[in-house]
């Protein structure tokens, strides 16, 4: 707060105005001085009753641009309920738009007193530039967290990844994004890198790909190999039918002959059958007689027949 005041008094339109001020009363002051008793009465008896008048004119114009204010904030709020607008973002938005609506209406009833609103308009003017300047990295999360409740590129409950985090969104702020990962941890997500990078939301689309290399060792037999795949894809009833599962030979590595396998299923089932499928291979090639290899070397040891 104590750089942003500094900044405030020392702005050249803030000391021009204050200057101004200090002379225009420093010139009533001597005009008044030189009146007599009578011209003074006088001057104080109109100026009493123009000031009555104009206090009177400014605060029905307040009190009926008050009414005016609560009958727009509840009319958005209306609209916007009817929209299904973002609870955060709707109550920002009113209070954006009423505090406007606010500094507008202080600032003609200001001008009603015959106050020079020149010297206020300067003031919030600085003042905003100040505050702008001194929470520009907050003011650029807030933008980023107007834009994702905007444009929802995820909701609450979705499952993401952003900013080399993953988890899933537990709440959506204007400043931050809660994330709660899979061994319940909170990670708060500043919401400016988040609008503004690549995210990677996993609970959009009703259904996922899940993707399996397994290999076997070089001699078992590939058909054997690929008819047990299908056999234990089609036995699970959580593997869709259409697109039929996938299973193709994909390399011949150094030690074991590859085989990709793909196959569609509902995104919250997709490690359920990621992780019993591979139960199920191990098991089942072991019985089919089907050899997992694994890396290994051969060594090989000459005798030195010169010794």
């Amino acid at each position: 707060m104590i750089p942003f005041f500094t900044q405030l008094m020392t702005d050249p339109i803030v000391i021009e105005k204050a200057d101004s001020v200090k002379s225009s009363f420093s010139q009533w002051m001597e005009n008044l001085s030189s009146m007599s008793a009578q011209d003074l009465f006088k001057t104080v008896a109109n100026g009493a009753v123009s000031i009555a008048l104009k206090i009177v004119i400014a605060l029905v114009i307040f009190w009926v641009g008050r009414w005016l204010i609560r009958r727009v904030r509840k009319m958005m709020d209306r609209i916007m309920t009817r929209r299904n607008v973002d609870v955060s973002l709707r109550a920002f938005l009113i209070s954006l738009v009423t505090i406007t609506m606010m500094l507008f209406l202080i600032i003609i009833t200001i001008g009603i007193l015959g106050i020079d609103t020149t010297s206020f308009i300067a003031l919030f003017a600085s003042a905003g530039l100040a505050i702008g300047m001194a929470l520009s990295g907050t003011l650029q999360n807030f933008a980023g967290g107007v834009m994702i409740l905007l444009f929802r590129p995820f909701r609450v409950g979705d499952f993401i990844e952003a900013q080399g985090q993953s988890g899933t969104v537990k709440e959506i702020q204007l400043i931050h994004t809660l994330l709660n990962t899979a061994d319940n941890k909170t990670i708060l997500l500043p919401n400016g890198p988040v609008s503004t990078g690549i995210i990677n939301n996993y609970s959009r689309e009703s259904r996922r790909r899940v993707d399996w290399t397994f290999g076997i060792a070089y001699g078992d037999d590939y058909d054997v190999a690929r008819g047990v795949l299908l056999e234990l894809l089609e036995a699970d009833e959580r593997v869709a039918k259409d697109p039929a599962p996938f299973v193709a030979l994909t390399a011949l590595a150094d030690s074991s002959v590859n085989i990709v396998v793909r196959a569609w299923v509902e995104s919250g089932e997709y490690w359920n059958v990621y992780f019993d499928l591979n139960e199920r291979v191990y098991k089942t090639f072991t019985e089919r007689g089907l050899n997992i290899p694994f890396p290994q070397m051969d060594v090989h040891l000459h005798k030195d027949e010169t010794k």
